[in-house]
C-alpha cells in the first residue's frame, strides 16, 4: 500500500525533495534543444503500416516544396517497415515541418520527425586470421601454441 501512496505522489507531482521526480524529468524534456538541421531530408518513424506515399506526401506539404515523400517497403512482405523519409528544396522549410510534425499523429499512430543521416558503408569483413592454415582436405589447422584451458 506505501508503495501505491509513493507512486501516486511521484505522478501527481508532490513536493517532498526526494519524490520530486516529476518535475526533473518534465524539465529535462521541455529545455532540450533540438539538433540543428544540416539537410533537407528527415527521417519519419513511427509510421502505420497502412501509411503510404501519398499520405505522407499530403501530410508534410502545408510545411514548403516537397520534392519526395517516400516510405521504406519491406522487401519479402511487401509492406511498410514502418519509417519513411521526406525530402524539402530547403533546410528551412524541413526545419519547419520538423517543429510542426514531430510528436503528431498520422493514420492514427503517433509520429517522430528527425534529421535523417547519411547511410553509411557496409562494413567490410575481417581479415582471415593468420594462425590457422587450410589443408588439402579442407580442414584448418590452429598453430596456437600454449595451454588450452581444458
Amino acid at each position: 500500500m506505501a508503495f501505491a501512496s509513493a507512486f501516486r505522489r511521484v505522478f501527481n507531482g508532490s513536493s517532498t525533495p526526494s519524490l520530486n521526480i516529476r518535475s526533473q524529468f518534465c524539465s529535462i524534456r521541455f529545455s532540450s534543444t533540438l539538433p540543428t538541421l544540416t539537410s533537407p531530408k528527415l527521417f519519419i518513424s513511427g509510421l502505420s503500416r497502412t501509411t503510404t506515399d501519398d499520405n505522407l506526401y499530403k501530410a508534410f506539404a502545408p510545411f514548403g516544396n516537397l520534392r519526395e515523400a517516400k516510405i521504406i517497403i519491406d522487401r519479402g512482405s511487401g509492406k511498410s517497415r514502418g519509417f519513411g523519409f521526406v525530402t524539402y528544396d530547403t533546410v528551412e522549410e524541413a526545419e519547419k515541418a520538423r517543429e510542426g510534425m514531430n510528436a503528431k499523429f498520422l493514420d492514427g499512430w503517433v509520429i517522430f520527425v528527425d534529421p535523417a543521416k547519411p547511410r553509411e558503408a557496409p562494413q567490410q569483413p575481417p581479415p582471415p586470421r593468420r594462425d590457422m592454415q587450410s589443408t588439402e582436405t579442407g580442414y584448418t589447422t590452429n598453430r596456437t601454441v600454449g595451454w588450452s584451458g581444458y
